[in-house]
């Protein structure tokens, strides 16, 4: 995709289908597995019911975190896809526009993530548009998150 094109076409049909497999694989692991594939389906079908224009954020977020921190486990927080460590908290969530009617929609980190620098740094970015240089940003923030 050329560079800083704007990305709206949402989950390609190898993406559902990967996703569709990873939900029946975590479900085939047992009870702790089914939760997690509860908690994938849960922010899939929220992602689905967005906005087409927050849609297409989220799924871009989404796959970035599954990309940069596969062992995030998804689920929704306050209506929201979300995504938590091993311990079960929230390092990354998206709020889309809709929710609150804000211009742009919010990439958001909480103390679980380890973005701490000195005094002061940033825990929310707004999201308005997706293009390669915006997701090399979000898988950043996200690689640091969980390191």
């Amino acid at each position: 995709m050329p560079e800083n094109e704007e990305r709206t076409d949402g989950f390609s049909a190898e993406e559902r289908a990967a996703m569709k497999e990873r939900a029946a694989e975590l479900r085939a692991e047992g009870k702790k597995g089914a939760k997690k594939a509860d908690g994938l389906q849960q922010v899939l079908d929220r992602i689905a019911q967005l906005p087409p224009e927050d849609r297409a954020l989220a799924e871009r977020v989404h796959l970035a975190v599954t990309k940069a921190a596969p062992d995030l486990t998804p689920k929704t927080w306050y209506g929201m896809p979300a995504y938590t460590n091993a311990d079960g908290k929230i390092v990354v969530f998206f709020q889309d526009a809709a929710k609150f009617k804000y211009r742009y929609a919010t990439l958001g980190f909480q103390d679980a993530a380890n973005l701490d620098d000195g005094d002061l740094w940033p825990v929310a970015y707004a999201l308005r548009t997706w293009n390669d240089e915006v997701e090399k940003k979000v898988i950043e923030l996200i690689r640091a998150a969980v390191s």
